[in-house]
């Protein structure tokens, strides 16, 4: 029988992350497994637990949204621990792309009886700080702006705080000019955003990447280009079901290497986090990290 260790973000989803755990620990100890639960001071913390589990043979379930995911994942790729997703956060999109299910019940099973399969993750490398691992995506431009304010908002959940959150960012975004080098080929591109997608998901369930699979070895470029605000909305809304990408504005780009430069200081999110500003080099990770779905 498995042995897990959660590590739990006790922020996750408005503090839901705690209350995520309840019914599916009850579960998974009737069913015999052991299950231990830690408390993360922070995406660092997190990191450091996961490692910690996963050394000792543990399963690493984590707790809470794609910054949690994204740590905990980003942790034990490459080590050979399995990694399971308990969705508690704002967005959930790396288990959305998992189609893993929000039933304690349907949850349980699968953490307790499925085979851990390999999944790609993502290296990400910046001039201002330490490598790094994230799972989903990684996204340069207004998109991150948006997501900062998401992440501080205190009256708005889930895909409200994302929208509005866009809203603000938009409002006072003007193009920025980037270079994007995509397996020693390079483009150039003026517009919003560069999102290099592992998962299909970001923001909240939108379909940026239709075509994004987390276990094909290749990272799904997304461009959106210049356009009036209005043209600009109109196509947010098409992320809802991923048709953007029939748009004259989205340029779609595979590759396995990528950087990205921008003619000033562009901010960049990973995973539910803004990190930085660009730079960014990204490398994906093929089958690097084994999961329970």
């Amino acid at each position: 029988m498995r042995q897990f260790t959660a590590v739990v973000n006790p922020t996750a989803g408005g503090s839901t992350g705690a209350a995520a755990l309840l019914a599916l620990a009850r579960l998974l100890r009737e069913a015999g497994a052991e299950l231990h639960t830690e408390y993360s001071r922070s995406l660092a913390h997190a990191r450091e637990l996961a490692r910690e589990a996963g050394r000792r043979g543990r399963v690493v379930l984590a707790v809470g949204g794609d910054g949690i995911a994204g740590a905990t994942g980003g942790a034990l790729s490459g080590t050979g621990a399995i990694l399971g997703l308990v969705p508690a956060g704002r967005g959930n999109d790396f288990a959305r792309a998992l189609g893993l299910p929000a039933d304690p019940a349907a949850l349980a099973r699968i953490l307790l009886h499925n085979e851990p399969r390999p999944v790609d993750t993502i290296e990400v490398e910046s001039a201002v700080h330490d490598r790094a691992v994230v799972l989903g995506s990684v996204y340069a431009g207004v998109d991150a702006l948006a997501n900062r304010h998401a992440n501080r908002s205190r009256l708005l959940r889930g895909s409200a705080s994302y929208y509005a959150g866009g809203l603000r960012a938009v409002t006072g975004w003007r193009a920025a000019r980037y270079r994007v080098t995509v397996d020693g080929e390079e483009h150039t591109h003026t517009g919003y955003t560069v999102v290099a997608a592992n998962s299909g998901y970001y923001g909240s369930g939108r379909v940026i990447a239709p075509d994004a699979r987390v276990d094909d070895g290749v990272l799904e470029i997304v461009m959106i280009a210049d356009a009036p605000r209005r043209l600009f909305f109109s196509l947010m809304n098409d992320l809802r079901t991923g048709v953007h990408v029939h748009r004259p504005q989205v340029r779609i780009l595979r590759g396995k290497e990528i950087r990205i430069l921008a003619d000033r200081d562009v901010p960049y999110g990973a995973d539910g986090e803004v990190e930085a500003v660009l730079p960014v080099t990204l490398r994906v990770l093929p089958g690097a990290l084994r999961v329970l779905r």
